[in-house]
């Protein structure tokens, strides 16, 4: 939940949360909010292109068994590369040394390896607990992180008067000013290209395409220090390429039959169970459900703007809450959700623990944020990589054999090392 909370509920969030939380603090809820409610009703036209990218006389090409093979082959393969890059991205994102960064991720990988093996079936880090087969699930970890964290650092901290806190109730006074649209605009239309041509990417592209257009924002930006204390820029651009690759995800679905995520795997298999095959043909046999789906799109994210909107200012009322009760409810909150997953007291105490740890972390310096969006990608990461192990018989080459994997591979060792060989260069001059 981004705002007066700071409560993460999904990995996503957790990337503009910090920034959310602070534009909501100084006083300008508007501009972290409203500027993603626009960019979602602006970006369920994306797909209106379906119609001149899939036409309706499109027939099958027959295509050699061997060329499709390897085509599956090369998707298999690109996952991997994908992870890498947003597992380099994250490093960026984090406020605060690179080393601490990279040490935080290195705790999420590790915590990500807890629970059985998805390949081989052992267990790993399970300590003959029966709850620690299934591993720690991202909202135990998200609420813990930032959740019970935040509440452990407000109860450190001096309350500040309602009175004197600097924001305006009417809806009027909540909408961006001048300053904050024209901050704006850019950043969404530029995540929003970012987002869209990501979330065509089968393998987590939609997913790396949030911190992709954080670090351009922060990389491009004229104001590099509010970022990480209220960026409107840390805000808009992210959530618009959020927006943006989950709705490109769905083209390779209906234009291709080819499901670019785990999500539009599971609609994949919904649909085929329903007798309906997903490609070049969708839009002729099934035009109905073709243009629900967009419509769909456009009907909720309609619903988003009138919903939330009028209650821009509930959210900022909110702030009026005393920190004490404040901290009551998300204590209260984080425990009916922890335990409402499994009705399970161990995710309950796994919650705690990550508040214990995550709060120990702020007071050390460290930024959780990479943390937890590694702890997300690191399992799937380790997956990938050891499908596409199996596919090249234990030869790493593999991956390079894909044009696009090893153009992601590229890219990842590209951001990874020019930093460092352009400080160096500057530090011989």
């Amino acid at each position: 939940m981004l705002g007066p909370l700071a409560l993460a509920t999904t990995s996503i969030a957790a990337l503009a949360v910090g920034q959310g939380y602070e534009v909501w603090s100084f006083g300008a809820p508007g501009a972290g909010l409203l500027p993603c409610i626009a960019a979602a009703l602006l970006l369920a036209t994306s797909l209106l292109t379906l119609r001149e990218r899939a036409p309706a006389d499109a027939e099958p090409e027959s295509t050699d068994g061997r060329k499709v093979i390897g085509y599956g082959i090369g998707l298999l393969l690109l996952p991997p590369a994908m992870l890498a890059l947003g597992l380099i991205l994250i490093m960026g994102i984090g406020e605060g040394s690179k080393i601490r960064a990279a040490a935080m991720i290195a705790l999420g990988l590790l915590l990500g390896t807890f629970g059985i093996d998805a390949v081989s079936g052992e267990e790993r880090f399970v300590f003959d607990v029966p709850p620690m087969r299934d591993g720690f699930g991202i909202p135990i970890v998200a609420m813990g992180l930032f959740g019970l964290s935040e509440v452990l650092a407000m109860a450190g901290q001096k309350q500040v008067a309602a009175e004197t806190l600097n924001y305006q109730s009417g809806l009027r006074h909540l909408l961006p000013n001048r300053e904050e649209t024209r901050r704006s605009v850019v950043p969404v239309l530029r995540g929003s290209v970012i987002g869209f041509l990501l979330g065509l990417l089968p393998g987590g592209g939609a997913m790396i395409s949030s911190f992709v257009s954080y670090l351009v924002e922060k990389k491009i930006s004229r104001h590099k220090e509010e970022f990480g204390h209220g960026a409107v820029e840390g805000v808009a651009g992210p959530e618009a390429a959020n927006n943006a690759g989950a709705q490109a995800s769905f083209i390779p679905l209906l234009c291709l039959g080819i499901p670019a995520n785990a999500v539009i795997c599971v609609i994949m298999g919904a649909l085929l169970i329903q007798g309906i095959t997903p490609g070049p043909r969708l839009i002729v046999e099934h035009p109905a459900l073709f243009w629900g789906v967009i419509a769909s799109m456009f009907v909720g994210n309609l619903m988003l703007v009138v919903l939330n909107i009028p209650l821009v200012g509930l959210f900022v009322s909110l702030l009026r809450v005393p920190q004490g009760i404040m901290s009551v409810l998300i204590v209260v909150f984080c425990v009916i959700g922890a335990y409402s997953l499994n009705n399970s007291l161990f995710d309950v105490g796994a919650m705690i623990g990550f508040g214990l740890l995550g709060y120990s972390l702020r007071r050390s310096g460290f930024d959780v944020a990479p943390l937890l969006l590694a702890f997300v990608l690191g399992p799937m990461f380790e997956q990938s990589l050891r499908q596409g192990l199996i596919i090249g018989y234990g030869d790493p080459i593999v991956f390079l054999r894909s044009p696009i994997s090893a153009a992601f591979i590229v890219v990842a060792l590209l951001v990874l090392l020019v930093p460092h060989a352009v400080r160096l260069a500057r530090g011989s001059k």
